[in-house]
């Protein structure tokens, strides 16, 4: 056999914003990363960072087997300056575009704390218009996608040589829909694409169709904003950016006094990465034992053998059975032998829908 390379999701999530809403001050609450904060120079620049997932369940499952290692679910945060809203018609510089296409979903930070001592940009603070500045932003860079793309579509169509005919007619009636949306300055989150329009399009890495979650920036003493986004596949979450990184910078025992004493229940990194997956329709299982605990990320509705090839290739491949208990069984029982003795582990085929915290051990031959 060849090595064992794990062919694990990897979550990757672009934080944007306006300038001066609080990009950076995000990022580091969330991955503690030591870069200036609030200095932006317009100019396309990109901080990425790989973070734990915290998952309680992990530390559960360590208490049983006291594993030789641990590895825990992994998401990429990347903060990426240089949108302001002036892209227009033309759309996004190629550079910039190629790293936002690159994401899984963002978290568009929104300002809604005031500083007269930090300006902004458009003179005044304004959180429902810098949300429509930046879908504007995303809606234009992607109309110029579906332009050309259907420029090209239309001469095939004209030429006739390389595919039938009616099926070039089909991606046309598509990029038509696709236009007809955008040209109401509508992003392609509005559109309820079919299984087959999602395949034929997973290529294309639309801005405006990515999931987002707008996070409202806000001060200390502000209430969360009360927002409900017209557009599916968007979610809003409302934190002080500039205290949750103060918090991420204290050691732990520090930073549970200083949270219990602003009323804080639970970290932000915490509070994303839980939207995050819900948003993105992903979640975690588990293979456990001495050797390892380890957690997988797995889209929803993945099945028992789609997860042994997220383990590895291999394993998908020569894919016999899969041995499964759930995490309450596992936590009940207090391990393996226990939860086989009282018959709570299953034997399942390939079918099988992994479950939000299944412990998992996969059976394969190769």
């Amino acid at each position: 056999r060849g090595a064992f390379i794990p062919q694990e999701l990897a979550m990757q999530l672009g934080i944007i914003g306006l300038p001066q809403s609080g990009k950076t001050t995000l990022y580091k609450a969330l991955t503690r990363a030591d870069i200036p904060t609030d200095i932006s120079s317009g100019q396309m620049e990109v901080h990425t960072s790989v973070v734990d997932v915290p998952d309680p369940r992990v530390d559960e499952l360590c208490e049983i087997y006291h594993p030789k290692k641990i590895v825990r679910a992994k998401v990429t945060y990347a903060d990426i300056a240089g949108l302001d809203g002036s892209a227009g018609k033309n759309g996004l510089s190629g550079a910039l575009s190629n790293m936002l296409s690159q994401m899984d979903g963002f978290l568009h930070v929104v300002r809604q704390f005031e500083n007269p001592s930090v300006p902004h940009q458009s003179g005044s603070v304004d959180p429902i218009r810098d949300i429509q500045t930046m879908d504007t932003e995303f809606v234009l860079n992607d109309l110029v996608m579906v332009e050309r793309r259907l420029e090209r579509l239309r001469e095939e169509h004209r030429r006739g040589v390389t595919r039938d005919r009616a099926l070039i007619q089909e991606d046309i009636d598509l990029f038509e829909r696709l236009q007809a949306v955008l040209e109401q300055e509508l992003p392609l989150r509005h559109y309820a694409f079919t299984p087959e329009e999602d395949k034929l399009l997973s290529s294309f890495q639309f801005l405006s169709r990515k999931p987002q979650i707008i996070v409202f920036n806000q001060s200390e003493d502000q209430s969360a904003l009360e927002y409900k986004s017209p557009h599916p596949h968007t979610t809003s979450v409302s934190l002080p950016a500039k205290l949750e990184m103060d918090i991420a910078a204290l050691d732990p025992e520090d930073a549970d006094v200083f949270m219990a004493e602003y009323g804080i229940t639970e970290p932000s990194l915490s509070r994303l990465i839980r939207l995050s997956y819900d948003l993105l329709g992903v979640h975690s299982f588990f293979t456990a034992g001495d050797k390892e605990v380890h957690a997988w990320t797995l889209r929803k509705g993945s099945n028992a053998r789609e997860a042994a090839g997220v383990i590895h290739s291999d394993m998908e491949k020569g894919f016999i059975r899969a041995e499964i208990i759930s995490f309450a069984d596992m936590i009940t029982y207090g391990g393996t032998a226990e939860a086989r003795a009282k018959g709570r582990l299953r034997v399942e085929g390939k079918n099988y829908i992994i479950q939000d915290g299944d412990i998992v051990e996969i059976r394969f031959n190769i």
